[in-house]
């Protein structure tokens, strides 16, 4: 059975936002994937981006860089 681990899930306010960040996660070569936003946050568009928590300082990097707007970074246990 598979476990939950520590994730990094970043939420964005529209979906523009949201598609923007996957746009770069495929090009920019910044780690992670589009999800639907976890229950456990409230979001405003209902997509997020999921990154192992130990992928933290890349993801940071990439969303600076690129300039990536977002509404907020949260540490959840997902599968």
């Amino acid at each position: 059975m598979r476990e939950k681990t520590l994730k990094l899930v970043v939420t964005f306010a529209t979906t523009a936002d949201a598609l923007a960040m996957e746009s770069l996660g495929r090009t920019g070569g910044v780690p992670g994937r589009i999800i639907p936003v976890p229950s456990q946050i409230d979001s405003g568009c209902g997509l997020a981006w999921c990154v192992e928590a130990s992928q933290k300082e890349d993801l940071l990097r990439g969303i600076s860089q690129y300039g990536v707007a977002y509404e907020g970074f949260y540490e959840v246990m997902l599968y």
